[in-house]
């Protein structure tokens, strides 16, 4: 497939990632089995750096965003939105279109894109508030060992507990935001190379009144997903999501202006992404692109073939690791399921780089909020090309975002005996409006896209149907259907086998065995979304 130019693209949902890296280092090993061997080979930055650097090692600089989903930023085309320091980390460096997180949940999300791993090989750590083992590698202190001054700012790991581990996996804390970055960058040497994540709790909900309003933002212009009703309500929630992600584009903004100050932009690669979809219904923590694609940018002065262009490659935010260390030129780790992105930065055109022609994610628990007395949450696999989108539920029986009926929903005693309602998905005017809607006529299928029970398979041409509302695995007659499902189910079941998936072996059963795995005895410490009242409902109920 050819490079094109960056062109902007049909809108729908974001997050961010920001890495910065100085001069490409060209001594990393590309030998690693797999697609990520490349034709193309990056070469040294063409002008010198205004600031002698004596390690020849780039710096790497993370700045992620909570909650950012695929395509809200004005470099994917979505005009209602103004991230102009994004846009131009994709104007001076390459944009991607089919970037994927590793689960559609804070915790695990951010714990594969630390260690570089598919996250049921991460224990706990596929669950959110799960602990993150300490046998495990993660880049940062894979990165300090090999001589790199690390930290980090805002929010990084978790939400999760790391009494297990004698150190920060993303290193030492200098405080959130700008402030944070300033100062870390003010004890910075000369001669060492440093790793920094920036993280940002926006665009996480919730959201102040009439934020976008505020900021200027036009709701009758913002992207609706066709799974979201088009009312006012929702219209301004979206619009209030929007004014957080500008927000986080103005930190995005500050920090290229300090690395700009201190003569380092130039010898930094930078790679701006979110950590999954937006916080609204179907979205975050489902596995469709609405929950987990993401924006994704990076610059890499002298490691980018063609500055400016867009790539349709399949990645994952499981890449980053392996990519932050091939940069560096320290040996990725075998157990690292991910794969460098250095060889795509250096094309020119895809078609120079062997790489992968699909993609597996996959959830496990998210919040507790199945009905008692179920500890676990709703697990599924995906598997996922430029065309069609699999997905097998393991557990169709439980509810896909929680239980509607708090009366049933398993108590939480370390947060006072309180029961989640659709806990899976956070509480705000768009959920209030389906919900209230749900037996409205017209309205009733926002319901059963969201929020009702589905079945063990879903099959989605997303070609044609690319906010997959028509599952096409009841094959509606037609056998081709039923072909494209089975090759589909057996490259997903052969992945999670050959990568460790305790619940491979789930999936090759149909219906889908019922079984008790590691993730669904793990103790829940986290708060869940309550029912708000009857009162606040009524705000956003049908009128007479």
């Amino acid at each position: 497939m050819n490079r094109h130019p960056l062109i902007a693209l049909p809108a729908l949902a974001a997050c961010f990632l920001v890495i910065v890296a100085a001069t490409a280092y060209t001594g990393a090993n590309h030998d690693k089995p797999g697609p990520s061997a490349a034709k193309a080979r990056i070469t040294p930055a063409s002008s010198p750096s205004p600031k002698t650097i004596q390690d020849p090692r780039p710096n790497l600089l993370l700045i992620i965003a909570d909650d950012w989903g695929w395509p809200h930023a004005g470099a994917y085309g979505d005009d209602a939105i103004h991230t102009p320091a994004f846009d131009r980390i994709a104007r001076e460096g390459v944009l991607f279109t089919h970037a994927f997180v590793a689960s559609p949940s804070c915790t695990p999300s951010r714990n594969a894109l630390l260690t570089g791993q598919d996250i049921w090989r991460l224990g706990t750590g596929a669950n959110l508030y799960g602990q993150l083992p300490a046998q495990l590698d993660v880049y940062p202190l894979l990165l300090q060992q090999a001589g790199f001054r690390i930290g980090h700012g805002g929010k990084s790991y978790g939400p999760g507990s790391l009494n297990n581990r004698d150190q920060h996996p993303a290193g030492p804390g200098f405080g959130p935001g700008i402030n944070g970055f300033s100062r870390f960058l003010d004890e910075q040497p000369d001669d060492t190379p440093f790793c920094y994540w920036l993280g940002s709790s926006d665009p996480h909900r919730p959201y102040a009144n009439n934020a976008g309003q505020d900021a200027g933002i036009d709701a009758d212009q913002v992207h609706l997903f066709s799974h979201f009703p088009d009312t006012p309500a929702v219209r301004h929630d979206i619009a209030d999501y929007y004014s957080e992600v500008q927000r986080f584009d103005r930190l995005v903004a500050d920090a290229l202006d300090q690395l700009e100050q201190r003569g380092l932009l130039d010898d930094t690669l930078i790679v701006v992404t979110g950590d999954h979809g937006m916080p609204f219904p179907r979205c975050k923590g489902n596995l469709y692109d609405a929950g987990v694609r993401v924006p994704l940018a990076i610059r890499f002065p002298g490691g980018i073939g063609q500055p400016g262009s867009t790539t349709d490659a399949l990645v994952s935010l499981t890449d980053l690791a392996p990519t932050f260390l091939d940069a560096a030129g320290v040996t990725t780790p075998d157990d690292m399921t991910g794969r460098s992105l250095l060889p795509l930065l250096a094309a020119t055109d895809d078609a120079d780089v062997e790489w992968r022609n699909h993609i597996v994610f996959g959830r496990e628990r998210h919040t507790s909020c199945q009905e008692a007395p179920t500890t676990g949450g709703y697990p599924s696999r995906a598997i996922r090309t430029d065309r069609w989108l699999y997905i097998q539920n393991l557990e169709p029986l439980r509810w896909p975002a929680g239980t509607p009926f708090p009366e049933r929903a398993l108590p939480l005693p370390h947060r006072n005996n309180i029961r989640g309602w659709l806990g899976d998905c956070d509480n705000g005017p768009t959920k209030f409006t389906i919900y209230t809607h749900r037996n409205t006529p017209g309205y009733e299928h926002h319901w059963q896209l969201c929020f009702a029970k589905r079945p063990t398979a879903e099959l989605y041409d997303l070609h044609n149907d690319p906010d997959a509302l028509h599952n096409l695995a009841t094959f509606d007659g037609d056998p081709a259907y039923h072909e494209i499902a089975e090759e589909l189910q057996a490259a997903l079941t052969q992945y999670l086998l050959d990568t460790g998936d305790p619940r491979a072996e789930i999936v090759l059963s149909a219906p889908p065995e019922r079984t008790v795995a590691p993730f669904d005895t793990d103790p829940y410490t986290g708060g869940v979304p309550t029912h708000p009242g009857q009162q606040t409902l009524d705000r956003y109920a049908p009128q007479p």
